[in-house]
């Protein structure tokens, strides 16, 4: 694939600005287009073909990547995780499945920029449970949620919350906070050159309405891919599973423990810990069907 001609890559010295101007002359592709050019790709290995789909999809990559920023690595080497996924996710696309590459891609980009993260961040230090990771990469959101981003500690009511949600101890969302505290890039840091020098901001990017317009699509049609996974996922819970579950997980307004540990004649520890076992089970058949679809690479 890299044989046929040389991707933008951002770096230090180039600046971001040039390169987000770069990858903003590759034209989107119409879905016909892709598909054909795919298809040369699956058939024939036709390197030209597999470059113009890569290339169509930088500003996606770049969009993914900028979602990341908070996590004080330079922000060029994270887009360039995210074309080493990119370029993975070409490499293994099937367009008779039936779906968007942009759809496939976002899988694989978020998954080359997380394990790019990790190893960065030293997960010696960090822990390693699927608890702690599922943590780091969710903080940032589980706090905005509750309107917490510009805190520095958290007040002890979101610790309590945020450590109930993610299922980790309230000591560990705490240290994971302070770790995670002064990291954040400003949406308005210079991308290039300095201020008043014809730099722009990174907040002028995000309003890129051709990125938007291909982020957006891509991230409607993944929600309806993880809606379906998720509705034929729930098949392996029991009544009482699916309920608790349901009623916990997937309201506007979750149901309390005690309304359901009085409507179930059981504890409230004991509702807390079915709903916690019937996560689970939902989310490894959640990525068991994924990976039969060719949406995430196989274990």
């Amino acid at each position: 694939m890299s044989s046929y001609a040389p991707l933008p890559a951002p770096s230090p010295e180039q600046g971001l600005n040039r390169y987000m101007q770069e990858i903003r002359k590759f034209p989107m592709l119409e879905p016909e287009e892709e598909y054909m050019l795919a298809k040369r790709w699956v058939d024939h290995e036709d390197t030209e073909a597999a470059h113009r789909l890569v290339t169509s999809h930088l500003r996606l990559a770049a969009k993914i990547a900028m979602g990341y920023r908070g996590y004080g690595l330079p922000q060029a080497e994270v887009i360039s995780e995210a074309n080493v996924g990119l370029m993975q996710a070409v490499k293994r696309f099937d367009p008779e499945k039936g779906f968007r590459l942009a759809t496939y891609a976002m899988w694989w980009i978020r998954a080359s920029i997380q394990e790019y993260i990790l190893r960065s961040w030293s997960l010696v230090k960090m822990g390693t449970t699927s608890a702690q990771k599922k943590l780091f990469f969710n903080l940032r959101k589980a706090k905005s949620k509750l309107g917490a981003l510009e805190e520095g500690d958290l007040r002890p009511e979101n610790v309590k919350k945020i450590a109930h949600d993610l299922s980790v101890t309230e000591a560990e969302v705490i240290e994971m906070n302070r770790r995670l505290a002064g990291s954040d890039a400003s949406l308005n840091a210079q991308l290039g050159g300095s201020e008043g020098e014809g730099g722009s901001e990174w907040m002028e990017w995000l309003e890129d309405e051709d990125a938007d317009q291909a982020g957006d699509y891509a991230e409607r049609d993944e929600m309806d891919s993880r809606r379906a996974l998720l509705a034929q996922a729930l098949d392996v819970l029991n009544e009482r599973e699916r309920d608790i579950l349901t009623e916990r997980k997937l309201r506007d307004e979750p149901v309390t423990l005690e309304d359901l540990s009085t409507r179930y004649g059981v504890s409230r520890e004991r509702i807390r810990q079915i709903e916690v076992r019937a996560f689970e089970k939902i989310q490894k058949r959640m990525k068991a069907l994924a990976r039969e679809r060719g949406l995430l690479p196989a274990a």
